[in-house]
């Protein structure tokens, strides 16, 4: 019954786009009023309304129990847990196109590593002389950046965060890993 209540919360924010899940965690920052990154279950209750998530009192309590370990939720383990699981193989073209991308190896992205490896050249606000190239970095690692840590680092975890959303809108492992060899030039 509790799994039931998080999949419907799960499906409610995956409606968003690639971007849902991750979105429902920026909203659930603003409403960390202590700077804890937890929630008690007002705090949840109200993060998922001001989302516009709509799964009723019971099936809120309910997903809230699933993670509750001490009468609070943890941002971290809530995105964990929302998170559509990912077969092993998904999993893997991830790491590799984030072991790409992590230029230097060690283990986060930063606007050293995107050089030589993303052309922000071809950005329509660089173009139009609006962005330098580092603003241009900068936007492109804030899209994969935790929406609660903005800090122009991009980890493992925060680029599987993003991929597990993309992942869930693709049926097909196959597909997913054509578009993340293509996406990535593996």
């Amino acid at each position: 019954m509790a799994a039931d209540a998080v999949q419907e919360l799960r499906q409610q924010c995956l409606q968003r786009g690639a971007a849902g899940i991750k979105g429902l965690g920026r909203t659930f920052r603003i409403m960390d009023d202590d700077g804890s990154k937890s929630l008690d279950f007002q705090e949840f209750e109200k993060g998922l309304e001001n989302y516009g998530v709509s799964v009723g009192k019971d099936k809120a309590q309910q997903s809230f129990a699933v993670m509750d370990k001490d009468g609070t939720i943890n941002f971290d383990e809530f995105l964990e847990k929302l998170r559509p699981s990912m077969s092993s193989a998904r999993k893997q073209v991830i790491n590799q196109a984030f072991r790409k991308f992590d230029k230097t190896g060690d283990g986060v992205v930063t606007i050293e590593d995107l050089q030589g490896v993303y052309n922000s050249k071809h950005h329509p606000k660089y173009k139009s002389g609006e962005w330098t190239e580092e603003q241009a970095f900068r936007s492109f690692l804030e899209s994969f950046d935790s929406p609660y840590d903005k800090d122009g680092k991009v980890t493992l975890e925060e680029f599987l965060n993003y991929y597990s959303g993309v992942s869930a809108s693709v049926d097909s492992d196959e597909y997913f890993i054509t578009m993340m060899k293509n996406a990535w030039k593996l």
